[in-house]
């Protein structure tokens, strides 16, 4: 049981501690940011409640290897695989969410921040 604590602590907590994430981040320069968020995941966990989890495990299939910078959220070209595309993460799933909350923050102006 002691490993498995370790572990825990090693690979979510520590990283949650030394984030710099935080509620109201884009309170200036997007204050409708966080509910446009929130209303999205909300509204597709009414259809479907396991999002949570898939966000969850996109989150973990983005930062385990080299960190968390959203790299798993690339297309793929001809030219180019990314790692979307990469074996172990063909379970991963919700792309489709990411892209409408992506959508619908660049109405709104939050373009430049998330470019």
């Amino acid at each position: 049981m002691m490993k498995f604590s370790s572990l825990l602590v090693l690979f979510f907590v520590f990283p949650i501690a030394f984030a710099q994430l935080r509620v109201g981040f884009y309170s200036r320069s997007c204050p409708q940011a966080e509910t446009i968020v929130r209303n999205l995941v909300r509204q597709r966990f009414g259809v479907d409640p396991t999002v949570t989890a898939a966000l969850l495990r996109m989150h973990f299939h983005d930062c385990f290897v080299r960190g968390c910078d959203a790299s798993l959220l690339i297309d793929s070209t001809a030219a180019r695989p990314s790692e979307k595309s990469a074996g172990p993460n063909g379970s991963v799933r919700e792309f489709d969410l990411i892209d409408r909350i992506k959508a619908q923050l660049e109405a709104v102006g939050l373009s430049l921040v998330l470019a």
